[in-house]
């Protein structure tokens, strides 16, 4: 019977995890208000290394991306200038995550697309697959509020959405 117990005890926060990370309408498993998940470092496509943690204080977007992806290169120069270029020196960080591409392609992809913020390599999705359905499309903005907590979320690349994504990073820089 003890042994059950124990057995039980240590499932229930299994169970409770596998619960809430059942993807919503738009194939993200974390909803706003949720402490972001930082159980990953993010490998840049010049070679650093940067995590959440190393982030904290800083407002974070992480901008989920792919060179195939036509939303997404309509949304980056978007994200360059009316993100990056706007708060890069206010205390904001705007990581692009690309979906399971090699190295080359990610450095090609964002000389193509002329932007300066970095870059993350992510094979195999893995990150895309803490904040979503690996099965869901790229094209995703997920903000992060100074403490790590998610803050505003965006899918495909919605005129109104970005405007709302936009305020809400206003909002938390002042």
């Amino acid at each position: 019977m003890k042994t059950l117990l124990v057995y039980l005890i240590c499932l229930f926060p299994t169970f409770l995890i596998a619960q809430d990370s059942k993807p919503d309408d738009r194939g993200y498993k974390v909803k706003v208000g949720d402490q972001a998940p930082s159980d990953f470092k993010l490998v840049l496509s010049n070679g650093e290394t940067t995590s959440l943690s190393k982030l904290k204080g800083k407002v974070v977007v992480l901008q989920f991306t792919a060179s195939w992806c036509e939303v997404c290169r309509e949304e980056m120069p978007h994200l360059e200038k009316d993100v990056w270029q706007a708060y890069k020196d206010k205390g904001l960080m705007l990581i692009g995550v690309d979906r399971d591409e090699p190295l080359k392609v990610v450095q090609k992809f964002a000389k193509d697309m002329k932007i300066t913020y970095p870059l993350a390599l992510d094979p195999g999705a893995d990150i895309f697959g803490r904040f979503a359905d690996k099965k869901s499309g790229v094209t995703r903005n997920v903000v992060i509020d100074q403490q790590g907590k998610i803050a505003y979320l965006t899918r495909l690349y919605n005129k109104e959405e970005f405007k709302g994504m936009l305020a809400a990073i206003e909002k938390l820089l002042k």
